[in-house]
């Protein structure tokens, strides 16, 4: 699989699973929470150094970051039953937007 934005895809999601369990840890202190937070960190990174390699870093970047903050929002509402307030919504909608501006503008 050599399509960067395939792989993109794959590391955010890695990177998403790993800060999902953050929580389910307990600061590092569950076995297999922990170890998954590891190995999911360890394949976005593995991912993630190949994506740059053909997309621009700062791209990259900007896609990596929108785009898993938006889903560990998402999980955090679903998942951990957590409120988010109008000024979080809004700001959920600032990032949506600027990640839709930087791909416009490559």
């Amino acid at each position: 699989m050599n399509n960067p934005w395939t792989l993109l895809l794959l590391a955010i999601s890695a990177e998403v699973i790993g800060t999902s369990c953050l929580r389910l840890s307990q600061g590092m202190t569950r076995p297999l929470p922990t170890l998954l937070v590891f190995s999911a960190y360890a394949i976005a990174m593995a991912l993630l150094s190949k994506v740059v390699l053909r997309i621009p870093l700062g791209m990259t970047y900007a896609l990596w970051s929108g785009i898993g903050t938006v889903a560990i929002v998402l999980v955090g509402r679903f998942a951990y039953s957590q409120l988010l307030s109008p000024a979080q919504l809004i700001g959920i909608g600032l990032i949506t937007a600027g990640v839709v501006l930087v791909n416009l503008g490559q």
